[in-house]
């Protein structure tokens, strides 16, 4: 269309994550709105935030519809902190982040071998407590390697050392583990629906597991990487003799190594079930009915990548608009996809601020007015 009429047919909805370190998905979501409403002012638009399960899945959320809760929990250096989860109509959504994530440690400060998940299962129980029956555990950006031995400590299990004393905090702490019981879990555990949401499908031990890859991330050494990694074979065997074969059978499943191997206490612990992040949460956003309404739609996250191909949500998005043939556009702080990769996505076309600011610092200061330059290019591309 190049007359400048507005097309009177056309439906937007916005479906983007955040631009981590820039903006939240709520605000992307306003600022497209405002870009487009520039250009073309009366094409409707109807905005839904979206996550993957990592942080901002929260948020997202609360921006949906669902209730901001809050916490009181043992965070990953063993002290208090507070942390959200978001409840609707007995479906929770938890963040595992928000109690024993990156985010609660100070800068620059690490405790590879010692910092735990205690707090994700108080949180875990939290939500238990206000009702939840259905519970989406999103996992990522933690600060810990413990594989999830202390969320399930918080709910019940006991881990104890060859004299029968409790093993110390952290995945370090499993060197010592010599036996384990989960009879004492939360019995509301077992009539719940918990569902793992993640877009890492690492195992929980070896090259690719947990320790080996993201350990690092941590803070770990490599000598931290090959205690931990150990430790955790260990924390898989001992729970192998405590519930069986299946036990070891999970350590190697999707997902296991996801959250420095929480990902493998939530399916081995707490019934869990795997499904890709980006997956889960647009089933409880409401993405469907809404897409059904859409013409256009627009996704986007802070670094459109290679990364972004292998479960982030705007593949997620993308793949579910091109099922139902709806055209899909990308907005992105830093676009490192060429043309075809995007084509193969379902992308139509990406929108990358750093087309208009080639400097990253200033690019993140001022992602909001560059977003809304975006977006406002977009409306005179597509939509007059």
């Amino acid at each position: 269309m190049t007359d400048g009429a507005v097309n009177g047919s056309a439906r937007v909805l916005i479906a983007a994550d955040k631009f981590k370190g820039s903006l939240t998905a709520l605000e992307v979501a306003q600022r497209v709105t405002a870009g487009l409403h520039e250009v073309a002012p009366g094409v409707p638009v109807e905005t839904l935030p979206v996550a993957d399960g990592g942080d901002g899945t929260v948020a997202a959320a609360v921006a949906a519809g669902f209730e901001r809760r809050e916490a009181r929990v043992t965070g990953p250096l063993g002290d208090e902190v507070t942390a959200a989860y978001a409840l609707r109509d007995g479906t929770a959504v938890i963040e595992m982040a928000e109690a024993s994530g990156l985010q609660h440690l100070p800068k620059g400060v690490f405790a590879p071998l010692t910092a735990t998940t205690h707090g994700s299962g108080e949180l875990l129980s939290a939500a238990l407590d206000a009702g939840a029956r259905s519970i989406v555990f999103g996992v990522g950006g933690s600060a810990t390697t413990d594989g999830g031995a202390g969320m399930l400590g918080a709910l019940g299990a006991r881990f104890l050392d060859a004299g029968g004393q409790p093993v110390g905090p952290g995945g370090g702490g499993l060197r010592d583990l010599a036996t384990a019981d989960l009879s004492g879990l939360d019995p509301r555990l077992a009539a719940a629906d918990i569902v793992l949401a993640s877009d890492v499908d690492n195992p929980l031990t070896g090259p690719k597991g947990a320790p080996a890859v993201y350990g690092p991330q941590k803070g770990a050494t490599p000598e931290d990487v090959a205690t931990l990694d150990a430790a955790l074979a260990r924390y898989a065997g001992v729970l192998e003799a405590a519930l069986g074969s299946r036990a070891a059978h999970l350590a190697f499943s999707p997902g296991a190594g996801a959250a420095g191997g929480i990902g493998y206490g939530a399916l081995v612990g707490l019934g869990a079930r795997f499904r890709p992040g980006i997956e889960v949460m647009l089933d409880v956003l409401g993405f469907a009915p809404a897409l059904a309404r859409a013409t256009l739609v627009i996704t986007g996250e802070g670094s459109l990548d290679e990364q972004t191909l292998h479960g982030k949500a705007p593949a997620g998005v993308a793949a579910a608009a091109r099922a139902r043939n709806i055209e899909v556009i990308a907005v992105c702080g830093r676009l490192s996809l060429p043309p075809e990769a995007l084509g193969r996505a379902g992308i139509r076309r990406a929108y990358a601020l750093s087309h208009l600011e080639p400097d990253p610092a200033v690019c993140m200061a001022e992602a909001g007015p560059l977003l809304e330059r975006l977006a406002a290019d977009i409306a005179r591309d597509f939509l007059v």
